[in-house]
């Protein structure tokens, strides 16, 4: 892109699917002026009914502009020299720029420039119209279409429109670089920190003492290992300057530590037993594939914390209820009832808890009902304004929620909660939603540096040997 197109002004035209996935992205364009087309107007007014996330957002960002114009006396020509983009009382978290864009809105018919030999006709067709129009009517200002629609995109390209998907919500520019909660050090790492290392034991648990730079790129309660014959493991337990304190994690592999009768299979399932079972640790995120024991550990860990130590009065497990098929329609009974089909893996996986070989029938059905009776079943749709207190609260699949949905159910914790969210951003089902712009992935990121959270990426599977090989080669 040469000199000359960097200094133009910026005019971005926004597509419906922007304004209905973030309403405050008319907040997001820093200095450039934004144009909506009537169109746009027209199709938010047609999504604004209903109880959905989609709905909220398009009344949401009808609300912005009603407030944005009223800002400008809502006057005929103030509105066509371009309504000023400033702050609202509602975004005031956000830092106000010293130079605001300017917002435009259709406000006459365009001439359409669009190629006769075009096929279709659909309202994607009056948007790039407008934008071929802009671009015609105003040489000096570099106009860009910003659509969440690849199809959108492609078709003007083709028209040789510049067109962007919406970025702004993007927590990394690469799901790769993800922080994975676990870091590898060399196997000489003892030997060149021996100089500055301190070591002690308290209440039966060896702490060390790591001073250095390399301390400087930890986070807390992140997991250190060694992979030598040594097969040390720790935590990060805190981090104050250039110093760092870590803890020998405890191996819960073996039978006599065993979690609810559940063994830890590999290093990062035992680091998430750790974690899970450490009543400081409010907030915990559990990635990975099919099969690598996300639900089975934390259930178990809940039972163990709920049922023996007393530490929680019950466990609530509440997902996004997103079909992967066809919709199979109303579902009758209450709320748990409702829910029942939607947690195929928590009864699969509480049949495997409450197992045992040496019961017999009776005894397997009392502790199964034993069981359901501590844990409840919640819908996320009755979740606002509610407080769980000594609650340990799982919500899986939870790489389909927004990150408004998400911050809105951790803010549901009370005094002794615990929260833990589990999912795998390789299978999200919402409609424009990926890994990097997940409510998961965006609370991994935004949570990786508090003392009271910890994060794992599970990484191999130990459902079975067919679900491992299928993991891999499908």
């Amino acid at each position: 892109m040469n000199a000359e197109i960097l200094e133009k002004r910026k005019l971005f035209v926004l597509d419906t699917n922007v304004l209905m996935h973030d309403p405050a992205s008319l907040f997001r364009f820093q200095e450039h002026d934004i144009f909506i087309p009537m169109i746009v107007l027209e199709e938010l007014d047609r999504c604004k009914k209903g109880v959905s996330e989609v709905a909220r957002n398009a009344r949401q960002a009808s609300r912005f502009f009603d407030e944005l114009v009223g800002l400008s006396s809502g006057a005929p020509q103030q509105i066509e020299a371009g309504v000023s983009i400033t702050n609202l009382s509602n975004q005031s978290s956000q830092k106000k720029a010293s130079k605001s864009g300017r917002l435009f809105f259709q406000t006459r018919r365009m001439t359409s420039l669009l190629p006769e030999s075009l096929p279709g006709d659909m309202p994607d067709n009056s948007i790039l119209a407008t934008v071929l129009t802009l671009i015609k009517e105003q040489p000096d200002s570099q106009v860009m279409l910003v659509s969440k629609d690849i199809n959108l995109r492609i078709k003007a390209t083709i028209l040789g429109i510049q067109a962007e998907d919406y970025y702004n919500d993007q927590v990394l520019d690469d799901i790769d670089l993800l922080y994975s909660g676990m870091i590898t050090v060399a196997e000489d790492f003892w030997v060149r920190h021996a100089g500055k290392m301190e070591s002690w034991q308290q209440h039966g648990r060896t702490f060390y003492k790591i001073e250095g730079a390399v301390v400087e790129s930890w986070y807390p309660n992140e997991l250190i290992y060694i992979p030598d014959e040594s097969q040390f493991e720790g935590v990060i337990r805190s981090i104050e300057g250039s110093a760092a304190t870590i803890e020998l994690s405890r191996d819960y592999r073996s039978r006599q530590n065993s979690v609810w009768g559940i063994q830890a299979r590999n290093r990062e399932q035992n680091f998430a037993f750790n974690v899970l079972l450490d009543p400081d640790i409010d907030f915990v995120t559990l990635l990975g594939t099919a099969g690598t024991g996300k639900t089975l550990l934390s259930l178990a860990a809940g039972l163990t914390q709920t049922m023996e130590n007393k530490l929680y009065r019950e466990i609530i497990m509440t997902r996004e209820t997103i079909p992967v098929g066809e919709d199979i329609g109303f579902l009758p009974g209450t709320e748990e009832e409702k829910m029942t089909p939607w947690m195929g893996a928590l009864l699969d996986n509480l049949e495997l808890l409450g197992d045992s070989q040496d019961a017999n029938d009776w005894e397997r059905g009392a502790t199964s009902n034993l069981l359901r009776n501590r844990i409840k079943i919640r819908s996320l749709n009755f979740m606002r304004g509610r407080t769980f207190l000594n609650r340990y609260i799982i919500l899986d699949e939870a790489q389909n929620l927004t990150p408004k949905q998400i911050k809105t159910l951790i803010t549901r914790a009370g005094p002794g909660a615990k929260i833990v969210c589990i999912g795998n951003v390789a299978q999200i089902d919402t409609p424009y939603l990926t890994a990097t712009t997940s409510g998961l992935t965006y609370a991994v990121d935004r949570f990786k540096r508090w003392p009271h959270s910890a994060h794992i990426t599970l990484k191999r599977g130990e459902r079975s040997r067919l679900s491992d090989y299928a993991a891999d080669v499908l």
